[in-house]
Formats: C-alpha cells, sequence, structure tokens
C-alpha cells in the first residue's frame, strides 16, 4: 500500500510510502502506479542525460571562447567578469588536473 495525492483532473502527483494529509491510499500492483512510476523513471532518466550534456557543452562552449580570442575575433577582457572568472577557475583546475595526471604517470601508477 502507498499514499498518493492527485491534482485537479486525477492524475498522480505525489506517491509516498508512509501516509499523508490528503493522501489516498493506493495498492503498489495498480496499473496506474506502475505507469506513474516508468514514466517518472523516463522523465528521470532523461533529466540526467540533458545534465551530462549541460557539462559537455560547457567545455564546448569554453573551447568557442579560446577559438574567439586566439582569432581576435572577441578580446578576452571583452567578457564579462564573472565569465572570466569562472573560465580562469576552470583552466586552473584542468592544469592541475593535468599535473596530478603527469606525477601519476612518472610513478607507475
Amino acid at each position: 500500500m502507498v499514499y498518493v495525492e492527485r491534482d485537479a483532473q486525477g492524475r498522480l502527483l505525489r506517491v509516498e510510502q508512509q501516509p499523508f494529509e490528503g493522501a489516498e491510499h493506493m495498492a503498489v500492483e495498480s496499473e496506474e502506479l506502475q505507469n506513474w512510476l516508468k514514466v517518472k523513471e523516463e522523465v528521470k532518466a532523461r533529466l540526467d542525460s540533458l545534465h551530462s550534456s549541460d557539462l559537455e557543452l560547457v567545455r564546448v562552449l569554453e573551447d568557442v571562447v579560446i577559438v574567439l580570442v586566439d582569432r581576435g575575433v572577441i578580446q578576452y577582457t571583452d567578457l564579462p567578469a564573472a565569465a572570466r572568472e569562472k573560465l580562469d577557475q576552470r583552466a586552473v583546475a584542468r592544469a592541475d588536473l593535468e599535473g596530478l595526471n603527469t606525477i601519476l604517470r612518472e610513478t607507475g601508477e
């Protein structure tokens, strides 16, 4: 048995194992609940995929900025201070990581 909350159209909004105010009970084996859980997992998988691609896109944008600066299309100082600060922080972090990787290769790890 689980406890659910519905919207005005009767669609499931919330599912909990413990009772809460305004909840109605529903059988775990219910087809409606199983469909809701399946859709919820699909939404989570798609959000995870978007999050992953967001992280990849950050690196793409960093590379685009570097190309634009290298080609003289923009000046680094044209970027807002907050953007420069974030790019600088990421560049330092990558350099630190590369330094650690070099140490690992040298020690044979």
